[in-house]
């Protein structure tokens, strides 16, 4: 009986951990520009420009100046693999 809810509990937690998807991470400051792609938020000395469209989920009045934390997953949308540059081989000292 112990090893059947043993078992059982260890499928439940990596069924949810999968289900979590990425991280999410978050950024808060003061808003210097929106538009209807994205909305720009100063961190700091860093100004951070963040995608939206019509699916992100907003609660208050999004204006210059107010004061947001901007929830966002990173996600790649294209990768390009390089070759590695080949070093020469440096001469031996006598």
């Amino acid at each position: 009986m112990k090893k059947s809810v043993l078992i059982l509990c260890a499928v439940l937690f990596l069924s949810t951990s999968v289900l979590a998807g990425p991280a999410q991470y978050q950024v808060t400051g003061p808003v210097l520009e929106v538009r209807d792609d994205a909305i720009v938020v100063q961190k700091g000395t860093e100004k951070w420009e963040i995608a939206r469209d019509k699916a992100t989920v907003m609660s208050g009045d999004l204006k210059v100046g107010a004061k947001v934390t901007v929830y966002y997953n990173m996600q790649a949308s294209k990768i390009e693999v390089k070759e590695a540059p080949k070093t020469p081989v440096a001469p031996k000292k006598k």
